[in-house]
């Protein structure tokens, strides 16, 4: 039974080339276009068209993404390029490698005092480009560049990465590195399958995925390599080849990468970044539901049809193609690339949407292989049903998402947003439906081309338009643009400043003011009327700044107020805008 099984495996790709031979002319086509370097580059315009929307048009988010570009931000303006601070609190959590990359981007395309958040936010789409780019370039090595161009396109199209793909923290940048060392290592894996030696560049790039993980978020990238080593060795009980990989130039270039910082964040902090790291961030996410994450095993299983939209389809023709093939080298590598870090993460008590991402370049390869399997049309009605009722149903959902967005964060809403909507919604459903309708069809790729165009567009229109329209939901842009049109922010070069927040300490506040923003107590915000400076109040907090007021004997003018909700904690927001009304020196106007 073992040579039968180690047969199958060393022929399967030949086997798969036979079976992806062109149909057609379409087919035919669509070889040549996904050929060498296309493929990847394809798969990379996917993530691209679909980012771009929400890149320019979403305000900085809550809280993440603001605080990771608050602290670039501070390190331009300080010239401190090893501790990572925001505002006056160090932050001891991930590694510098997406602040170096945020900086960079900034310097080249924008500038510290515009504080413009799509200059922080291109690492990460360039990061996801990378992941679509390296799923395209290493299932080719298997199910040729068609195969390799569907499973690029499918993870391109996924709504967790393209939604990634504009925000500027690190998930999006570990997704391409961790695609890229696991693509390289799935060539290489190849490489041994069919007695070929590894070639040097493959080897090279597998390690510059492992350091860039690694540099970016620290051990997730090495934790998915080898869990996939240790599960492929327990397959195939061949451990020779993982030898060969080079670890001691290999290991010398991710200590390139990393050794510089690592070196000057432990001297310059005395060791206690990596303590904060480690007992402050990493040893409270695998103790329990570290800042209310938690949630039990099986939370990202179910989660996945609507971060895999619109994929979704495949997903249960994926795993069974999975298990019926899991002689083949392509898919036995996608399986341990998959399940053994899937299991971790599904027992790890905290849980966040996007910790499975570095694991979807393994989907989008079973899907793309199950996609490209003439024996499709053998599935089972209840495999194919099942994959269509998942299609519709996330179609469904992200189509009442859309209302119901709408109806709770869209006041006023006009015509023009209900028509958003609409649109949104329409575009989702038919999105469900062709992926559903795809399973059933003799060539079942088209319709799920169809289906991934339909869902890259249902997703510029929701993070480009619907969202960004939901002005309840944004109300740290809705306080700087109060600010601005009374003439009370302080970088008007006329209003004293800083400005002081009161109830209110989101970081997409602190980004958009600037460094200098205090998030203080009433009495302080009292003391700041008193320099002349503006001070944003929430309401709840407007009795304690009335009292202060008062036992300073101090005047201010409430000239304005906005209300939203804090989408981070779900609580309503009312902010009120003050003036202060205590004559200042002539000097301190100039």
């Amino acid at each position: 039974m073992e040579s039968v099984m180690t047969n199958v495996a060393n022929h399967a790709p030949l086997a798969t080339s036979a079976a992806l031979a062109p149909e057609g002319g379409i087919e035919s086509r669509l070889d040549r276009l996904a050929a060498g370097w296309r493929g990847p580059l394809l798969a990379a315009l996917v993530v691209l068209v679909a980012a771009l929307p929400g890149l320019f048009a979403l305000p900085p988010l809550d809280r993440d993404e603001s605080r990771f570009a608050q602290a670039s931000a501070q390190m331009m303006e300080t010239g401190d390029y090893v501790n990572i601070r925001y505002q006056s609190e160090p932050r001891d959590k991930k590694p510098v490698g997406i602040h170096w990359l945020q900086v960079a981007s900034v310097s080249l395309t924008s500038s510290v005092e515009k504080r413009e958040i799509w200059a922080y936010r291109l690492p990460s789409l360039l990061g996801a480009m990378l992941a679509a780019a390296a799923c395209a370039w290493g299932a080719a090595a298997f199910w040729k560049p068609r195969g390799g161009l569907f499973a690029g396109a499918l993870l391109g199209s996924t709504f967790i990465l393209s939604s990634e793909a504009f925000i500027g923290k690190t998930d999006a940048v570990l997704c391409g590195a961790t695609t890229l060392a696991m693509a390289a290592l799935g060539r290489l894996y190849l490489a041994q399958s069919a007695d070929r030696p590894l070639d040097l560049p493959t080897k090279v790039l597998f390690w510059l995925g492992i350091g860039l993980g690694v540099i970016d978020k620290g051990p997730i990238t090495p934790l998915i390599a080898g869990l996939a080593m240790l599960a492929l060795w327990g397959m195939d009980r061949k451990v020779h080849w993982m030898g060969r990989l080079s670890w001691g130039w290999g290991l010398m270039l991710v200590a390139l990468i990393v050794g510089p910082w690592a070196i000057a964040i432990t001297t310059t902090t005395d060791g206690s970044f990596w303590t904060g790291a480690v007992s402050g961030d990493l040893a409270p996410k695998l103790a329990g539901g570290h800042e209310s994450h938690g949630a039990p095993p099986g939370l990202h299983a179910l989660l996945t049809p609507l971060l895999f939209f619109p994929g979704a389809a495949l997903l249960l023709v994926a795993l069974v193609a999975g298990w019926r093939r899991r002689a083949e080298p392509g898919i036995r590598f996608a399986l341990a690339w998959l399940i053994p870090a899937w299991i971790v993460f599904e027992i790890t008590p905290t849980k966040l949407a996007h910790y499975t991402l570095p694991l979807y370049g393994a989907l989008a390869w079973l899907a793309a292989a199950a996609l490209t399997d003439p024996a499709l049309a053998s599935f089972g009605r209840r495999t194919k049903w099942g994959g269509a009722a998942l299609s519709g149903l996330t179609g469904v959902a992200f189509a009442v998402l859309a209302f119901v967005g709408t109806t709770k964060y869209g006041a006023p809403a006009g015509l023009a947003l209900w028509a958003l909507a609409v649109m949104t919604a329409a575009l989702a459903m038919a999105a469900g439906c062709v992926g559903a309708w795809s399973l059933f069809t003799p060539r079942p790729w088209r319709g799920m081309a169809v289906a991934l165009v339909l869902g890259v567009l249902t997703h510029m229109a929701v993070t480009g338009a619907l969202v960004p329209s939901l002005n309840l939901l944004w109300p740290s842009r809705a306080a700087v643009q109060l600010l601005a049109a009374k003439h009370l922010d302080p970088r008007n070069g006329v209003t004293p400043g800083p400005v002081v927040a009161v109830g209110y300490a989101e970081p997409s506040l602190v980004f958009a003011l600037g460094t200098s923003t205090e998030l203080d107590t009433p009495e302080d915000a009292a003391d700041a009327i008193a320099d002349g400076e503006p001070a944003l109040v929430e309401k709840r907090q407007d009795p304690a700044f009335q009292a202060a007021l008062k036992v300073a004997r101090l005047a201010a003018t409430p000239v304005a107020d906005t209300r939203g909700v804090d989408y981070s904690t779900g609580k309503p927001v009312d902010l009120i805008l003050y003036r202060s009304d205590v004559p200042q020196p002539k000097d301190d106007r100039q």
